[in-house]
């Protein structure tokens, strides 16, 4: 199935109404999420629709983005799978683990 990315989407946006949107562009959609902030539960502001495995990917792009939902202009893409470049022990690459930056000082003297 061919995912989209969808940027640009109003706060308001909830998953029932971005597969509405799509679907009332002519698409048919296997499912629509508006990702969420985990601690508020409000929209981050972009989200992924699964198209029906019939559909055209680069059609439903040229078809969407731009298109205004709620007075945005929507940004469509084809989804990127999800980088596998963070480790899974939470190192989020900016420093090595093990290492210390300048902030992360340790107030015992080591004699």
């Amino acid at each position: 199935m061919a995912r989209l990315f969808v940027g640009n989407l109003p706060h308001s946006a909830t998953d029932s109404a971005l597969q509405e949107f799509v679907t009332a562009a002519g698409f048919q959609v296997a499912s629509a999420v508006v990702i969420r902030d985990k601690m508020t539960g409000d929209s981050r502001g972009f989200g992924f629709v699964e198209l029906a495995e019939n559909e055209d990917v680069q059609r439903a792009i040229e078809g969407l983005n731009g298109q205004p939902m709620e007075g945005r202009r929507l940004t469509v893409n084809e989804a990127r799978p999800q980088r596998s470049d963070f480790s899974r022990s939470g190192d989020r690459g900016g420093r090595h683990q093990g290492q210390r930056d300048r902030g992360d000082f340790d107030r015992r003297r080591r004699f």
